[in-house]
């Protein structure tokens, strides 16, 4: 059967106190509403439709996916009944079911939304509403129902009598309407008091007409809360990160302290990887199986193979590491970087735009910036890619199986041959031919007695003063 979705993502979310809007606000370095549409697209709809008001351009630049939705626009804050007409002409000729949910619940699930369309087609419904059952209904819409147990209406917390808000059956703000029954949106009341057109009056409009209306009572309060403020964006937050620690726990992910870590929606984890505490995965991260993280690590869209050590207060960003290979501690990968199968990057080592071998080692104070380095190559610490001539940055090469000795700079461009030794303290700025040894020490001078003969010095003159 045919499936659309109507997605409400113009409200201003002024509580937020923010010009950000609302649905932009990130959840785990993501917006709210990407979620809400990752959500969708499990789901499958034939067509989906986000309502955008004001910030129409900013939601549009920020959605992954922006081109395979359709937008609507809403160009005055009219209500969640108005929002709905505007998605209308979207659904010109559409002949189905027609679910809507808000952008600002990104908590919501697809086993959720497929059990709601599944029971609202099984009963053969004109309108269905997702419900729950709310700790502390507050500002959530009641569920009214009959001495039969059957849904009457759904009255705004604003306007619910002493009685009705002691109801704790709420509105998600899940709906399914098919098509057919669109057309009582055009009857919605304008609501007196607020100025905008409530959604929620379709269903006693519904039951008027004499349409076949339920409530399926299926949902969670943790699943379907809103956000409104800041503080309800931090506690959504903290749910999602339990949600993705106990996925990735039953994937086989250890976590040292799981309340510390910091992973995003689009961040994978491989079996039998360990992740000590303060560890950032953002952006895209991959990190394959077997891998151990140690604390104060940040790692962003980059991939991790498997079987790679990332040691403590290690910063990695837009890169890739091999496998088996071990970086850090205090290392920085910079992006477009590549650390080879097996290879060594340790202490205070800065990788920029650099591809390092496999099993070569780079354990201490170097940076290599702009640079090729082939495998079983040795970087002495202290060395340092020279790659920016105040215009233009230049390409290093090393080929395989080369000894550069600590404390060496080599000026781009320039490339050392295969096998070569560069000696430690060195200055190479010509190529070093394969198999060579280049120097460019200055001869050491040694005064025998000096220190002696100095101090003799310094004696009498200060004799000579008194």
């Amino acid at each position: 059967m045919r499936l659309a979705v109507v997605v409400l993502a113009a409200g201003l979310g002024t509580r937020m106190n923010s010009s950000l809007p609302k649905v932009l606000h990130r959840l785990h370095g993501t917006p709210m509403l990407q979620y809400v549409l990752n959500c969708l697209f499990q789901v499958r709809p034939e067509k989906t439709i986000v309502v955008i008001g004001k910030h129409a351009k900013e939601i549009k630049a920020s959605l992954r996916n922006a081109d395979s939705v359709t937008f609507a626009l809403q160009r005055e804050a009219k209500g969640t009944g108005n929002a709905v007409s505007v998605a209308l002409p979207s659904l010109r000729g559409f002949r189905g079911t027609v679910m809507i949910v808000n952008g600002d619940t990104p908590l919501i699930t697809a086993g959720s939304l497929k059990k709601f369309v599944g029971l609202h087609r099984k009963r053969k419904n004109r309108i269905s509403v997702l419900s729950f059952v709310a700790e502390d209904p507050g500002s959530y819409g009641r569920i009214i129902k009959d001495d039969r147990g059957r849904i009457t209406a759904i009255i705004e917390n604003r306007d619910a009598t002493e009685i009705q808000k002691k109801v704790r059956e709420v509105n998600s703000g899940v709906y399914a309407i098919e098509s057919d029954a669109l057309h009582l949106l055009k009857d919605i009341p304008l609501n007196a008091s607020k100025g905008e057109y409530y959604l929620t009056d379709i269903v006693r409009l519904a039951k008027d007409r004499g349409f076949k209306v339920s409530a399926f009572c299926i949902g969670s309060e943790e699943e379907f809360t809103g956000i409104n403020t800041i503080a309800e964006l931090r506690e959504a937050e903290q749910m999602m990160k339990q949600r993705m620690v106990r996925g990735w726990q039953a994937r086989g992910v250890r976590f040292i302290d799981a309340g510390s870590v910091f992973i995003s929606a689009d961040t994978s984890l491989g079996q039998g990887t360990t992740v000590y505490p303060n560890v950032h995965f953002e952006g895209s991260t991959r990190i394959g199986k077997n891998c151990t993280i140690f604390p104060n690590v940040r790692i962003l869209d980059s991939i991790v193979e498997e079987g790679a050590t990332i040691k403590d207060s290690t910063l990695i960003e837009g890169s890739v590491v091999k496998k088996g290979a071990s970086v850090g501690p205090f290392a920085h990968i910079r992006p477009g970087s590549e650390i080879g199968e097996g290879a060594r990057i340790g202490n205070f080592v800065e990788v920029k735009k650099s591809v390092i071998g496999p099993n070569t080692k780079a354990s201490h104070l170097a940076y290599l910036g702009d640079a090729k380095i082939g495998r079983n190559v040795n970087i002495g610490a202290g060395t340092i890619t020279c790659n920016y001539d105040g215009h233009h940055k230049h390409i290093t090469t090393v080929e395989d199986s080369v000894f550069i000795g600590s404390d060496s700079q080599l000026v781009a461009p320039v490339k050392v041959g295969r096998g070569a030794y560069v000696g430690a303290g060195s200055t190479i700025t010509k190529d070093v031919p394969s198999g060579s040894l280049a120097l460019t020490r200055v001869q050491q001078k040694t005064i025998e007695g000096w220190v002696q003969k100095r101090r003799k010095k310094l004696k009498g003159a200060r004799s000579g003063k008194h």
